[in-house]
């Protein structure tokens, strides 16, 4: 009965945790790239990227990529350190078999 309720609370904490920012947060979401044409263009407004885009993509497009890459880049890492991590411990039991033995 407990675990049912410690699950519960994860879940409110989980719903909480992804509501509360859309709910509290006014206005644009933008990125570093906006944010730093901006900056170059406040500070050069002469200035001229040294190449365009191969393609442009939807702000939700481009938002969506980003975050599938994270996903693969987090699991990819997650996959690396549990296959070092087991190696370690088979390592480890097998230690303690040979001095068993």
């Amino acid at each position: 009965m407990k675990n049912k309720w410690i699950n519960v609370l994860m879940l409110l904490a989980v719903v909480l945790l992804v509501v509360l920012p859309l709910l509290l947060v006014n206005g644009e979401f933008g990125g570093a790239d906006e944010a730093a044409e901006g900056v170059i263009t406040e500070i050069n407004p002469a200035y001229k990227p040294w190449f365009k885009p191969l393609a442009e993509l939807p702000g939700e497009t481009e938002s969506m990529l980003f975050a599938l890459q994270a996903a693969l880049g987090a699991g990819v890492i997650g996959y690396t350190l549990g296959l070092f991590k087991g190696r370690q411990d088979r390592q480890g039991r097998q230690k303690l078999n040979d001095q068993k033995n």
